[in-house]
C-alpha cells in the first residue's frame, strides 16, 4: 500500500518528465518505499528498538543508581522506579528526571507494583541492606518475605520479561523470584559474583600494571563468604595467570581484598551502590542487545561441574531471551570443591 499510494502521488508529476527520468525515479521510489517499509518492519521486530520499559523495584541507594546509571547509557524508553516509600521513590524521580534533558531515554516514572508486570526487564533490588558486621546471609528471612510480597503485589507478568535480582543474598533471592515469577528459570537470575569478578580485574591488573579490561577470568559459587576467584580462568592479555609470575601469597591477598571489598565499603560510608549499579547496566544493556555476553550470573545449575538444584554464579551466555546457556567451563578439583561448599551453604537457605 505504501508503494501504490506512493506511485499515484507522483505519477502526475511524471507525466512531464521524459521517459528515461521516468524510469530512474520509478525505480528509485519503488527502492526506497520498499526500505522504508523494512525498517518499519524491523523496527517492530527488533528486540532492541527504542521502546523498552524497565521497572527497578526499590529505590534505595543501589535502586535509585541502578535508574540513573540505566539512563545515562540510554537503555530504555522509559524507567520505572517503583517502592513501598512513595515519598521516596517520588523524589528520586524527580531528581534523575532532571538529566532527562542530555540523555535519550524518554521518561522516568514512579509507579506501583503491577506496573511492572508489562515491563520487559525487572530489576529486583528491594530488600534489608547489609549492615556493617552483617554477612549477606544475615538477610535471608527479611529478604525472602519481601520478595514473597513483591511478586504477590505484581501478579501476572508478561512471559517475555527477564527479571534480574539483586537483592541479597541474591542466590537465595534468585532461586526464590523463580519460583513465584512463573516464568521459565533462564528468564530469572541474578547479578552473583559479576561485581566480584570486576573487583578481581582489577586488582589483578593493579597488580600487574595493566588495565582491568585486559583481564578475563572469573570469581564463582556464592555471591558471599563462600565465592572463590577460579584462578584457573584468569588470563591476562591472552596469557595464563600461572605464567605470570604472580605468587601464591599475593594471589592469596588478591582473594581476599576482593572477597571482603564490600565490608569495607559498607563499614566506611553504609552501603555499595556505584559498582552494583554499573554491574546491572551492563547485564541490562548484554539483555537488550542480545549481546550473547558471557558473564558470571547466579543462575540454576544442572550438572555444571558436578552441582544441580542450586543458584550459583557460573558464567552464563546472556542474551534477549534471558539465559542461553551456561559455559562448559571446567573447573579444577580444588575449585570443584569449593563449588560445592557454596552449594551446601545456599542449600541450607533453600
Amino acid at each position: 500500500m505504501i508503494i501504490v499510494s506512493t506511485l499515484l502521488t507522483y505519477r502526475i508529476r511524471l507525466i512531464a518528465i521524459n521517459k528515461d527520468r521516468q524510469i530512474i525515479l520509478l525505480v528509485f521510489f519503488l527502492w526506497y518505499n520498499k526500505n522504508v517499509f523494512l525498517i518499519k518492519n524491523n523496527m517492530e521486530k527488533c528486540p532492541v528498538c527504542p521502546s523498552q520499559k524497565i521497572a527497578i523495584i526499590g529505590a534505595g541507594a543501589v535502586g535509585a543508581t541502578t535508574a540513573y546509571t540505566l539512563m545515562l547509557k540510554n537503555l530504555a524508553a522509559q524507567v520505572v522506579l517503583i517502592d513501598v516509600n512513595e515519598t521516596k521513590e517520588e523524589g528520586e524521580v524527580m531528581d534523575i528526571d532532571d538529566i532527562l534533558s542530555y540523555v535519550e531515554t524518554g521518561s522516568i516514572v514512579g509507579g506501583d507494583f503491577k506496573d511492572a508486570a508489562s515491563a520487559d526487564i525487572i530489576v529486583l533490588t528491594a530488600g534489608a541492606a547489609q549492615k556493617p558486621g552483617e554477612t549477606r546471609l544475615d538477610l535471608v528471612n527479611k529478604n525472602k518475605a519481601i520478595c514473597h510480597s513483591i511478586f504477590k503485589s505484581i501478579g501476572k507478568i508478561k512471559p517475555t520479561a527477564i527479571i534480574v535480582v539483586v537483592a541479597n543474598p541474591v542466590d537465595i533471592i534468585a532461586c526464590l523470584a523463580q519460583q513465584l515469577s512463573g516464568l521459565d528459570s533462564s528468564r530469572v537470575f541474578g547479578t552473583g559474583t559479576s561485581l566480584d569478578t570486576a573487583r578481581l580485574r582489577t586488582e589483578i591488573g593493579n597488580a600487574l600494571g595493566v588495565s582491568a579490561q585486559s583481564v578475563d577470568g572469573y570469581v564463582l559459587g556464592e555471591h558471599g563468604d563462600s565465592e572463590f576467584d577460579a584462578f584457573s580462568t584468569v588470563s591476562v592479555g591472552g596469557m595464563s595467570i600461572k605464567d605470570l609470575k604472580l605468587s601464591k601469597s599475593k594471589l592469596n591477598e588478591i582473594e581476599k581484598k576482593v572477597k571482603n571489598a564490600a565490608y569495607e565499603i559498607i563499614n566506611r560510608k553504609g552501603a555499595t551502590f556505584y559498582g552494583i549499579a554499573m554491574t546491572v547496566a551492563d547485564i541490562v544493556e548484554a539483555i537488550l542487545f542480545d549481546q550473547h555476553k558471557i558473564m558470571p550470573v547466579s543462575v540454576r545449575l544442572n550438572g555444571w561441574n558436578g552441582i544441580s538444584g542450586v543458584c550459583l554464579s557460573a558464567p552464563a551466555v546472556i542474551c534477549r531471551q534471558g539465559i542461553q546457556k551456561v559455559w562448559p567451563v571446567k573447573l579444577n578439583a580444588f575449585e570443584k570443591k569449593r563449588l560445592q561448599k557454596s552449594a551446601k551453604e545456599i542449600k541450607k537457605y533453600l
